[in-house]
């Protein structure tokens, strides 16, 4: 009964492992993809400057 109780203890603390760095990824690719998205829109707009300035 004490290697059950021992196996679940491990088990849950992988799991709780998994768990987090599971959201520490996720949170790294919503702020990545945030930014991203941010840098695209500061490009766009400074091509649209840029091709104005042309015209």
């Amino acid at each position: 009964m004490d290697n059950l109780i021992s196996f679940l203890r491990m088990f849950l603390s992988y799991l709780l492992v998994v768990g987090v760095c599971a959201l520490i990824i996720a949170a790294a690719i919503f702020i990545g993809i945030k930014l991203r998205k941010s840098k695209n829109l500061k490009d766009d707009a400074l091509n649209a400057e840029g091709s104005e300035a042309e015209n």
